[in-house]
């Protein structure tokens, strides 16, 4: 069965080229074959080799497949190969089958949409890019992955791109993951020439020999993976493009939120863990970025009025959980997180795609109300989904998942790290139930909306399913994903846990839970009229504006980055550069009226024409 690896990222790439050539000549029907069929294909294949991968574990508990090379040039040796370790078996798995339910359910949601065939195409090419990025033994198939994803990203955001406002959230998307890309691709190439390597065991085998811990390439090489990460994974200082993101289609939202593109640079730093490992300060500011952003994040959530920015403000804030993870050397931690976020992020987009459309497009949180009875799948979606992120406990897979992070944050980053964690459970409970109360308590203007289609109910219902019982895969007393993810992954930092048990630390969780479910309780259903004479208080206006601005980063780049760069262009446009290259457009110009003047038509202009051109020939043949 490992054998067919390979078809994982190729069913969705065909069905991409084959939507995108002949996609207009389909009917909807066939489209929704094509497009949802290769993804089921893949997930099939994938839940196929997991099943294999278990009952009989590859020797050295990895299995590599070679179909080729890409590359041969002098030293330089670049094999199209894929390897399937515990790491990369995981998370493709949650590409495939959690890209699945979405596409189920895009399959109905998007039907009335104009350019259902394009839709698919780029959904089919983003989960094909996602898996050749998680599968790739060498940087740089891992780098055409990683490219590949954020081209669909781009695609995907501006897919309605008559708005011009979608187009200008897209480039927005394209131009801020580039910085982080740029700094990705420098480094892969900084590895190369120092380890003359581009395969991802190899190089981090030779670094672990080679370079001691804290030396300069070391950190040097671990920064530079780390900023590539931040930008896919829209951390502090490049979260910019994510909320705005919220301009592609829901579907779409819910496959960048889920299954691949913020999970990119988690996967990323989890992959080489090796090289941050060598470099302590790096991995420190890793939890540093981690807690600041969770934090950040939580904050501009609790007061945004649009429901889907209040998603993606919490999508950037459950990555901080991530990376903090990630930081305090809790690596599994991070993988078990994103797995969970995989599973109630996707159920959170999709069960607020059935409100939006039960709102006639309104995405307006004051707006709504009342809609518990108008929308009951959705109200269940978002009641599970919600409980989960906030971290219900006992009975969520959030609990366990963001309970295990805090626990190796203790461990392993000390209580100012830890507490940052419990203050983010408190802000992620509160801005989940205000959204929750504001869309589905109080009184209702809406009318009775359609009943979602059997499409729709089906990967509301699993996705529900999974993010009550995802958890219960790595309980604290039989964690079988930690065990089976550390045959891929370094051993969790070990440090003093103090006076703090995990037990103790799980009831912190639980309490700060309830504080923030407490909170959302009095000010968004019982007391929604304190909140707005809280609101009128200059202190807390100001910091209403700046949370809901996202603290003023657009400001800043703008300011900074943006206007600067457009005045340097302008200043540039006539430089004696430019000179030259307006010069030979010009000569271009002139050459082609000379020459379109003796297009005459006549005749005997032409044959004046050859004979010139003959004894001109002739006296160049004799004379030279």
């Amino acid at each position: 069965m490992r054998t067919a690896l390979w078809l994982i990222p190729t069913f969705p790439l065909l069905s991409a080229v084959l939507l995108a050539i002949f996609g207009p000549r389909f009917s909807r029907r066939t489209t929704a074959l094509l497009g949802v069929g290769s993804i089921a294909l893949a997930a099939l294949i994938s839940l196929g080799i997991a099943a294999d991968f278990l009952l009989s574990p590859p020797p050295e508990g990895r299995y590599s497949q070679s179909l080729g090379s890409w590359i041969r040039v002098d030293d330089l040796r670049v094999p199209i190969g894929f390897v399937l370790d515990p790491l990369s078996l995981t998370m493709i798995l949650i590409v495939t089958c959690v890209g699945f339910l979405i596409h189920l359910y895009a399959a109905d949601s998007m039907r009335g949409e104009e350019g259902y065939s394009r839709f698919f195409a780029y959904m089919n090419l983003f989960v094909a890019a996602m898996g050749v990025l998680v599968l790739a033994d060498n940087f740089l198939l891992l780098y055409l992955g990683w490219e590949g994803v954020g081209l669909c990203s781009y695609l995907l955001i501006g897919f309605r791109y008559t708005n011009s406002e979608n187009g200008r959230a897209a480039r927005k998307a394209f131009i801020v993951t580039r910085v982080g890309d740029t700094a990705l691709a420098i480094g892969l190439f900084f590895l190369f020439t120092q380890l003359g390597t581009l395969d991802i065991a190899a190089a981090m085998q030779h670094a672990v020999a080679e370079w001691p811990i804290g030396s300069p390439l070391a950190i040097t090489a671990a920064a530079l993976i780390l900023v590539g990460a931040i930008g896919k994974s829209a951390q502090l200082p490049l979260q910019v493009w994510l909320p705005d993101a919220m301009a592609g289609p829901t579907p779409t939202s819910a496959l960048i939120h889920a299954a691949t593109m913020v999970t990119a640079g988690v996967y990323l730093i989890a992959r080489t863990a090796s090289f941050f490992i060598l470099a302590p300060p790096v991995q420190t500011v890793v939890a540093v970025i981690g807690a600041a952003t969770l934090l950040i994040a939580g904050f501009s959530a609790l007061v945004q009025t649009d429901l889907k920015r209040v998603l993606a403000y919490s999508t950037i804030s459950q990555i901080g959980y991530m990376f903090l993870a990630l930081g305090v050397g809790a690596w599994s931690a991070a993988i078990f997180h994103l797995m969970t976020h995989a599973f109630f992020k996707a159920l959170l987009f999709l069960s607020a795609g059935v409100v939006i459309h039960a709102m006639e497009g309104e995405q307006n949180l004051f707006r709504m109300g009342g809609l518990r009875r108008i929308v009951p799948l959705a109200f269940w979606g978002f009641l599970i989904g919600g409980a989960s992120m906030a971290g219900l406990p006992l009975i969520t897979a959030g609990f366990y998942s963001k309970g295990e992070i805090l626990w190796g944050t203790w461990i392993g980053g000390g209580p100012v790290l830890w507490a940052a964690g419990v203050i983010g459970v408190v802000l992620t409970t509160l801005y989940t139930f205000r959204l929750f109360f504001l869309v589905f308590f109080g009184r209702t203007e809406a009318e009775a909306a359609p009943r979602p289609g059997f499409l729709i109910r089906i990967p509301l219902v699993v996705l529900s399913l999974l993010s009550i019982f995802g958890g219960f895969i790595n309980l604290p007393s039989r964690p079988r994903l930690s065990r089976f993810l550390h045959a891929a992954l370094p051993p969790d930092r070990e440090g003093a846990p103090g006076r703090l048990t995990p037990f103790g630390s799980e009831v912190i969780v639980a309490a700060a839970f309830m504080v923030g479910l407490l909170l959302a309780y009095e000010l968004y259903l019982r007391r929604r009229a304190a909140v707005r004479g809280l609101m009128r208080l200059p202190m807390a206006a100001g910091m209403y504006t700046l949370w809901y601005t996202g603290w003023g980063w657009d400001l800043f780049y703008d300011r900074r980055v943006v206007r600067p760069v457009k005045a340097l262009a302008r200043a540039a446009r006539s430089d004696w550069i430019d000179l030259i290259y307006i010069g030979l457009a010009r000569l271009t110009t002139l050459s082609y009226d000379a020459l379109r003047r003796t297009e005459t038509g006549r005749i005997r202009w032409y044959v004046g024409g050859i004979a010139a051109g003959t004894v001109l020939f002739i006296g160049l043949v004799l004379f030279i």
